[in-house]
């Protein structure tokens, strides 16, 4: 399954393909946990993709197996014609989770360049630019201040920055926002197109908001209940740049009245 890519105009061949990926928890124990089955997509480089579904549905899963943070029970992830695995030792996945994880010790700046400096040594990637970087996410005359100083949007802004610091080629989004208060996370959605806009990384984004994956992403896999699968693939054809105005058009709105309406008759 090959998703449409940023334009939403014309098939673009898979920079991350997932090939026939199972996941099972538990293997060798009494109950076996089936997390996903046969999964298969590809997305193009520089497309924003976000992954809904039910609660347990694998949606997590699938974005770990993508990073390399937990091996498939079957089937293969490349990226880039790349094993997953060997792109994450090379330090060019980007993960960022729902909580900051951000070293309390730490100032902003130096949470901002941690993950390059701590995979340096291992890939001779050159340092990251972090004045820029905290420009980038709105937190300058922010660097030298501790995470307790800033506000949980903030924190998320320094969330990504570090992700970026990477200079990865993909981006993994894991609920980022779901913890912001709604006017914090739309500001925080609307950030974040800017910078896919201007660097174009290759995003897969985890959200339980169908707004919100209305709203950012060029197309959608919603995924079953568990065991998961892919339900569909629904290619988001709104045009960019996305205002907050778009939010109020009918056309936005059939969209995510769409989504319902797919989620709601997965659950029957």
């Amino acid at each position: 399954m090959i998703l449409a890519g940023p334009t939403g105009s014309e098939t673009a061949p898979a920079f991350i393909a997932v090939r026939d990926v199972q996941v099972t928890y538990g293997q060798g124990g009494a109950e076996p946990v089936q997390a996903l089955v046969d999964i298969n997509i590809g997305v193009p480089e520089g497309a924003f993709v976000s992954l809904v579904g039910p609660s347990g549905c694998g949606k997590s899963t699938l974005l770990r197996a993508v990073g390399d943070m937990i091996a498939p029970t079957a089937g293969s992830i490349t990226i880039a014609g790349t094993p997953a695995s060997q792109m994450r030792r090379e330090a060019r996945i980007g993960l960022v989770s729902q909580a900051p994880n951000l070293m309390p010790w730490l100032r902003i700046a130096d949470n901002v360049a941690l993950l390059h400096e701590l995979s340096a040594k291992r890939t001779g990637r050159p340092a990251p630019d972090v004045a820029a970087l905290l420009q980038l996410v709105g937190l300058e005359g922010f660097g030298a201040k501790r995470p307790a100083q800033l506000s949980g949007g903030m924190q998320s802004r320094a969330a990504l920055a570090r992700a970026l610091a990477l200079n990865p080629d993909v981006l993994l989004m894991d609920e980022p926002f779901a913890a912001l208060d709604e006017i914090t996370r739309d500001r925080m959605g609307i950030e974040l197109m800017r910078i896919h806009a201007r660097f174009r990384k290759t995003v897969l984004f985890v959200t339980h908001s169908l707004a919100e994956a209305v709203f950012l992403s060029d197309a959608i896999v919603l995924m079953t209940p568990r065991p998961g699968r892919i339900e569909r693939v629904i290619t988001v054809d709104l045009p960019r740049p996305r205002l907050p105005e778009m939010r109020l058009t009918d056309a936005f709105a059939r969209m995510v009245a769409e989504l319902n309406r797919e989620l709601y008759r997965m659950m029957a």
